[in-house]
């Protein structure tokens, strides 16, 4: 059973427990939001973005958030201004998503396109290493969306919405990823681990749009109904079994300028629902 947990956002996103608070990209408003558990919410950055726009944060406790159609990761300093964390144009690309790992190396994806060409997957996950260097780590991602990271930090796992996959990659010594392989054969977008292995999911069952548990290999362990389409959720609150989800009514226009325009300018139907879980968040977003 399900509980609103707050309402009026246009899309929310890249959701994340951190500091006591649910913290999420408010898509169209260009607003990073951090919200309590009795559904208040503080706006703590401002973004000069349309979307995507995700969050993470560094080790030292500083805010990182991908400004996707820029193709800029943004640093949010002691002052609250927002500075250019790292120079990513030599991968010339938009971005989407971001998490960081527990030694420091931050994941970031991108090449989402709506329309690729017959047998193209676009997308890619890029390595930044602690000392700056910016790398490639993976190719071939159709159209990638959230990331986590296991709580030992050997495993990667991404969704792989248009291949409705969750794709695993082994992590190297140095931050690299290889072992490519099928995690689970089902659809994600914004995904988070449990202490039990399992990862939580915005999916779809067959009543309609649902937030699931899924084991590695594909097998549904939960199934918590929606009233419109997920897009992220995350494990949280003071025990960690908070489950959080944030929804929207998704209104799939021919082009991505028609769908930038109408999280703009359209409906505020987002909204942030809770449930018990019944294992804690792990590992990392």
């Amino acid at each position: 059973m399900s509980e609103i947990l707050l309402t009026g956002l246009r899309i929310g996103e890249s959701a994340r427990w951190h500091d006591g608070r649910l913290w999420l990209s408010n898509w169209g408003t260009q607003q990073v939001l951090a919200v309590d558990l009795d559904g208040n919410s503080e706006v703590m950055a401002t973004v000069p973005t349309t979307l995507p726009f995700s969050i993470d944060w560094l080790p030292d406790g500083r805010l990182l958030i991908v400004s996707g159609p820029e193709g800029r990761l943004l640093r949010q300093e002691p002052d609250g201004s927002l500075v250019d964390h790292i120079d990513l144009s030599t991968l010339q690309a938009t971005f989407n998503e971001i998490v960081v790992d527990g030694r420091g190396n931050i994941y970031i994806n991108g090449g989402n396109d709506f329309h690729p060409d017959a047998g193209e997957a676009p997308g890619f996950i890029a390595l930044i290493t602690a000392d700056g260097t910016v790398r490639r780590v993976a190719d071939k991602i159709d159209f990638p969306n959230g990331m986590a990271i296991t709580p030992d930090n050997s495993t990667l796992i991404i969704a792989e919405s248009f291949a409705q996959t969750l794709t695993a990659f082994d992590i190297g010594a140095d931050g690299g990823l290889s072992n490519r392989r099928v995690w689970a054969p089902i659809s994600g977008d914004g995904i988070v681990l449990d202490s039990d292995g399992a990862v939580w999911t915005p999916g779809w069952s067959d009543s309609g749009p649902a937030c699931v548990r899924v084991a590695e290999g594909g097998e549904v362990l939960a199934t918590i109904p929606l009233d419109r389409a997920g897009f992220a959720c995350t494990l949280g609150g003071e025990d960690g079994r908070t489950l959080f989800m944030l929804s929207a009514e998704w209104r799939m226009a021919d082009g991505f300028e028609d769908n930038v325009d109408r999280l703009i300018t359209g409906p505020c139907t987002g909204q942030v629902t809770t449930a018990r879980a019944p294992f804690p968040h792990a590992g990392r977003p």
